[in-house]
Parts: C-alpha cells; structure tokens; sequence
C-alpha cells in the first residue's frame, strides 16, 4: 500500500485526527499513512517519550493522557475531527473486560463532549449465531467496546477483524512459529476453524478511508482479505511459502483452551496470557458476513492482498528486519509508574545494584555498537544457558520469556521490546537502559554506558539494579547474587572483547514503510 495516497470518500475532509494508541502495532503503522494523506496527527499515550525515536515523531502533536483516568482526556480530544480507538487491556490480567469497558466509557463520552464528528475503531469478528456471552472473553470484551461507541452519540465506525497477517502481529508470530519450530504438532479441534485473514496493508486501507465516511454513518463493516481457510490450512499454506516440508497434524480432542494457551504460549513468542484469548476466539468460525465496506471505499484494482502473498510480504519484512512495528510494540499497563532509580526525584525503599566497568582497546563507536546489537540473536554476551533457563521460567509462570528477540537486528529505539526486557532511555552512543519485564518479586533495570577514553580506548560501565518489593524480593536478590559474577560479570567481559575484536555491530537504522 503507498501511505501516500488519498482514500477517496463522500465524507468531509477531517482536518486533525487523534491516534489512541500509537505505541501499539496498528496504531504505530496508521499513525505515518495518516501523515502520507495529507492529516494532521496527534497522539494520545501515557508516555510521550515513547514515541519519541520514530521516524516520524517530529511531524506529530503528543498529548500525555491514560484512557483509564477520565479526567486527562479532554485537551486530547480538543478541535478533534476524527478518533481512531485502537487499545485494548488484552493481556493485562483477568479483568482486562472491565478495564475495555472503563476506558471505551470515557473515551465515548469525551468525545462527544468534545463533538469530535466520528471515532473510529478496530474491533473482532465475531462468529455468526453464536450469543455474546458464549464468546470467548477477548471477542466478547471487543463487541462490548464496539457497542458503547457506537451507542455514544458520535458516529463510529466499527472495523471487525479475524487474523492480521503482517510481520510482528500477534496472530502472524504465532502461525509463524508454530509451523516453523514444530513438523509434527498434536493439537486441538480449532485447528478445522475456519477463519477469514485479512492482510494488515487493507486493515491501514480500510482504517485511512473511514476517516472519510458519510458523516451521518453509524455502523460496523467486517472486513476480511479474499480468502476463507482453516487454520491447519493456514499452517500448510504458510509452510508452502517459506519452503518448508509439509507439517504432520494431528488433532487431538483433550485440549482444552488453557492448555492450548499454555502450549502455545511455550512454543511461539506470544506469552501465555496474550495466547489463551487468542486461542479461545479460534473455537468459533470468524467468516465475514458482509463486504459493505467496499461500497463506501471500494476495493483496489488489483483486488485485496491473498493470504499467500500477505505471508510471502512478512516474511521478507522478517528476513529483511524491516519490522515496522511488532505486537510487542505496546508496554505492559503500569509498568513505567515506578520512579526510576536515576530520577532525582527517587526515593524510597532499597535499592540493590551490581556495577561493573572494563576499559576496552576500541574506539567508542566500535563498543557502542556492541551495546546496541545487545539480546535477541545475539543474545547476552555471557552464560546463554542461564539466560534460557530464566526465559524458559518466565514463561511457565506466564511471563514473556526471551522469545520476543528484536524488533530490529540493527538498531534500538526508546519503546521496543527486547527479549524480556523493554527500552526504557537510550542516548545512541552514550546509554542503553533497559527495564525488566519478566516476572519478579519487584522492578529491575540494567543499564548500560559507554564513554570515549581517547581516540582508540573506551569505558564501558554496566549497573544491574532491582528495588525488591517486600520480603520475597530481598530473598529472590540474594538467592541469585551467587551468579551475578558468572553473568554480569561475563556480559561485560565479553562485550569488551566482542568490541576489542571489531566484531561487526548493528549499523544505521532505517525507516521501515508500515503496510506489510
């Protein structure tokens, strides 16, 4: 899709748009085809400085709100034409319902208060003659959301979707690595659900054109890509497209939702409480039963992207690491409300820390690229053993594991996950500081520096620190302290001599296009 063409449509011209939720995998992809049309953009998040390392961070107006706190949203929503409502607590814990629910109430009254002239929002397909409460939590909790919009007095167009297929999109990583890591796979029954994928180029068409609709129009559309598959056809289909022999299934009827969740969340980077929802919305056909969208913002002229052809673009976006934004992208609620250890302003509690330094024969750039190639395929520069036995143990207690790599072989920027770490603060060449998102017993960073010491020598300084929350994080402290030499100590060993050695670093970063 070229981000730069207008979607035609009957509908007056909006002349400022609100993103909610521009750190998340759609919204940070709509956010440059917004810009690419022509709109003035402006983003609500909770962290501003999230947004701050994209490409296109400086084109765009950021208002810091949460749409869980009522009262921070009016400045966002003022002089307002058009509201794309693209958040969701999936993941958050087992009333993420109530929380959907608390935030789409506010936003719907904001907006009219604030006569914003349409909100737009992405939402589930939800399968035919099957009674919302029989939904699983996720489809049922989607629906809700869609309804209290469309009941808010402000026109709202409500995009139904099944599977985005699109490189880093939850349902994408999962079909990927399921296919990829296991020939032979014993699964349940929702293996013959059949599903209508679409391709996340036509979800950003479909989103960009109804900015543009009547401005009388309230109502939901399904939209879906061409083709209608199971999802063991979608497992063959994928394998045929990257060139894999075909994979041996083999349903099995004993598995239930949560231990298919459980299953998957151990196989595939999506962990255990973003999987189990995914998962208990396959047990029921998600087919689309209207294609009214295209009356509105008709179909290309080459037709909607195939599910063979939207698998061949991610992957080459994969291959390529030309990963525009992943499902990752969006931070875990509440996680950066603790002060950081290097606030002036903290205060409070203990504070544990391992501080290391080494001077490296190299120049400071050469370490700093170093630095930045840190985790995913490079892993952590000491003991990967202990680094997979914490991952695998982060994902039995349903955490995010190490599986969740890089979103970029080459480069890092202020908001990406990294394994089971997230970037919290980088200063390209000077700092990298990465907070903890595994499970623990309290909050943890590990920040690493990097100082010229003359044109040929460096300083490399690394602090691991933890803020223990109660007893059980000063014994989880001390019971690891044991190792810190063995892995602390061997990560900053080894990034000196990965540095002293010239090892090739990461490179420049790059722009990557948001429609694959």
């Amino acid at each position: 899709m070229d981000s730069s063409t207008h979607v035609p449509g009957p509908g007056a011209e909006p002349s400022r748009v609100l993103v909610v939720g521009a750190t998340g995998y759609i919204g940070g992809r709509l956010v440059p085809v917004l810009l690419g049309a022509g709109y003035r953009v402006r983003c609500l998040v909770r962290e501003p400085r999230r947004l701050r390392d994209q490409p296109w961070a400086d084109r765009i107006e950021t208002v810091k709100a949460d749409v869980t706190s009522p009262g921070t949203l009016p400045p966002a929503f003022e002089g307002v034409d058009v509201v794309y409502y693209l958040v969701h607590a999936l993941g958050t814990g087992t009333d993420f319902e109530e929380t959907d629910r608390r935030a789409a109430l506010a936003v719907a009254r904001t907006a009219k208060e604030a006569g914003v002239r349409r909100i737009v929002y992405l939402g589930g397909l939800a399968p035919r003659q099957v009674p919302e409460r029989e939904l699983s939590p996720h489809l049922r909790s989607r629906a809700e959301v869609g309804r209290i919009l469309l009941n808010s007095g402000v026109p709202t167009a409500h995009l139904r979707a099944a599977v985005i297929i699109g490189s880093g999109s939850a349902s994408f990583e999962m079909l990927r690595y399921l296919t990829e890591r296991l020939p032979v796979m014993i699964t349940p029954r929702w293996v013959h659900t059949r599903i209508q994928p679409i391709a996340v180029r036509d979800v950003l068409r479909c989103l960009l054109a109804s900015a543009r609709l009547p401005d009388e129009l309230n109502r939901g559309f399904d939209i879906g890509g061409p083709d209608v598959l199971t999802y063991r056809q979608m497992m063959d289909r994928y394998a045929a497209v990257a060139r894999l022999p075909r994979r041996l299934v083999l349903p099995v009827p004993v598995l239930t939702p949560a231990l298919s969740g459980l299953w998957v969340g151990l196989v595939t980077p999506v962990p255990g409480s973003i999987a189990r929802p995914l998962v208990e919305s396959l047990r029921h056909e998600v087919v689309c039963r209207e294609h009214d969208f295209a009356r509105y913002a008709p179909d290309p002229p080459e037709g909607l992207l195939g599910f063979d052809e939207a698998v061949r673009l991610a992957l080459k976006r994969v291959r390529d690491a030309d990963v525009a934004t992943r499902w990752s992208s969006a931070s875990l609620p509440g996680a950066p409300s603790d002060p950081l250890p290097t606030d002036p302003g903290w205060s409070g509690g203990s504070l544990y820390e391992d501080r290391r330094e080494v001077t490296v024969d190299a120049p400071a750039e050469e370490l700093w690229r170093v630095v930045e190639g840190i985790g995913g395929e490079n892993g952590w520069y000491s003991f990967p053993l202990a680094w997979s036995a914490r991952g695998l143990l982060d994902r039995l207690a349903g955490g995010v594991g190490l599986r969740r790599g890089r979103r970029d072989r080459y480069s890092l920027r202020i908001g990406d996950s990294l394994d089971f770490w997230r970037v919290e603060e980088i200063e390209r060449g000077r700092l990298l500081r990465l907070r903890a998102e595994m499970r623990l017993p309290g909050r943890a960073w590990l920040e690493l520096t990097v100082a010229p010491d003359g044109p040929s020598r460096a300083v490399y300084r690394q602090r691991a620190l933890f803020r223990p929350h109660g007893l059980a994080g000063h014994a989880y402290w001390w019971s690891v302290a044991p190792f810190h030499a063995v892995v602390f100590g061997g990560m900053a060993r080894n990034i000196a001599g990965r540095a002293a050695a010239g090892t090739p670093g990461t490179g420049a970063s790059r722009a990557p296009a948001p429609g694959a």
